[in-house]
């Protein structure tokens, strides 16, 4: 799905409201079959990647505040990328997924001509704003299993003036944005394999200042929202709880975590006991509303055209900086009793025998999950 697109070599770019993210692909050049070279040539490697720290106050919430000092710091990003140096000014860049609306809806079949104007007027039933003040974008999603009379489709739609500021920005740092995707739709492409599931997935992405909640089963979101719990929750937490700096907090809770499966009984005095005690609040509440995204989901989806038995969320798979907690897979399985996993997001990107030691450790990875989604289309088109 896109905004606007062209189709020459683009990197992608990660936008958020502490940071921004850098990755770009190229093709697999590296033989490992002899037998079938031709399927390696969906595959890539990583060229290029960087990371930048954005100044509290330039993007607020999603929104962009300051242009000229976001455009700044694109910049300097765009200096310091590791591996090799950019030579393209094209990008694929990530709009905030709080600002967006998402829905899976049914049409009837229509000539190709005829489903654009069709598919507007049933979207002001959906979007919570005048349709001129979006802009909005489809795709059709194909079932899994069962021949449809009707057409399902996602369409998406995002504020024109919040779209309108990360254009300015990105113009403002000499990049010309081929296209711009809902972070949602980029994680998705970066955690689910070949992009299909014939089961529902729970894809949590635990970023600095925000938690997004996705669904996405056959091929297609089917839900996504977001909360204010955090790293950056977790940190004040520790920080208040044990008195000390956000800075040392980040430091104990890297190394300490949550402890393993067997250790959330701790003795107050451990250091992962009084960690563990300080998330409680942030911890329950996580678990909470993973819940009732879980009870809405069962209860309001239908038409997903999945295979019988398939209609219960199966696993959860875990991305962001904030999945680095260690224990956290562990704590959640317990406590929701589901299967819960780091997601790979280079699950599409390098051949199976090569995704177990990336260019940089999985651990690593995870931060850049939205970005590599964003490459991944970049380097596909």
């Amino acid at each position: 799905m896109e905004f606007l697109s062209l189709k020459p070599e683009a990197f992608g770019l990660d936008i958020s409201d502490l940071s921004l993210k850098i990755v770009k692909l190229k093709p697999w050049k590296k033989r490992t079959s002899i037998l079938w070279p031709e399927k390696e040539k969906r595959f890539f490697e990583l060229a290029s990647i960087g990371e930048e720290k954005i100044k509290p106050g330039i993007v607020e919430a999603g929104e962009v505040k300051n242009e000229q000092k976001l455009a700044e710091t694109i910049k300097e990003a765009l200096k310091k990328v590791r591996g090799e140096r950019l030579k393209t000014n094209y990008v694929i860049a990530s709009l905030p997924e709080e600002k967006a609306f998402l829905q899976v809806i049914q049409m009837p079949r229509l000539p190709e001509e005829d489903l654009r104007s069709a598919v507007i007027y049933e979207a002001e039933n959906y979007i919570p704003l005048p349709i001129e003040e979006v802009y909005l974008d489809y795709q059709i999603v194909p079932p899994v299993y069962n021949h449809l009379d009707h057409l399902d489709l996602l369409i998406a739609a995002i504020p024109k003036k919040i779209v309108d500021l990360y254009l300015s920005s990105l113009k403002l740092a000499g990049l010309f944005p081929l296209a711009f995707e809902i972070e949602s739709q980029a994680i998705a492409r970066a955690l689910i394999q070949r992009e299909i599931s014939t089961c529902p997935l729970l894809l949590i992405d635990l970023g600095a200042t925000r938690t997004s909640f996705i669904i996405f089963s056959g091929y297609s979101l089917r839900l996504t929202s977001s909360t204010l719990i955090s790293s950056q929750t977790f940190n004040e937490l520790i920080a208040k709880y044990l008195k000390v700096s956000l800075a040392e907090a980040e430091r104990l809770k890297i190394k300490h975590g949550l402890g393993g499966k067997k250790e959330f009984e701790f003795k107050k005095k451990t250091k992962e006991g009084k960690i563990f005690e300080a998330l409680v609040p942030a911890l329950v509440d996580l678990v909470q509303q993973i819940r009732r995204h879980l009870d809405y989901y069962q209860t309001h989806t239908s038409h997903e055209h999945l295979p019988p038995n398939s209609k219960a969320v199966a696993k959860i798979l875990l991305c962001g900086g904030g999945a680095n907690l260690k224990g956290l897979p562990e704590f959640l399985s317990m406590e929701l009793g589901l299967s819960v996993e780091m997601g790979n997001p280079w699950v599409n990107i390098l051949p199976k025998e090569k995704m177990s030691s990336p260019s940089i450790p999985i651990s690593e990875s995870l931060k850049y999950t939205t970005a590599l989604g964003l490459a991944l289309r970049g380097a596909r088109e």
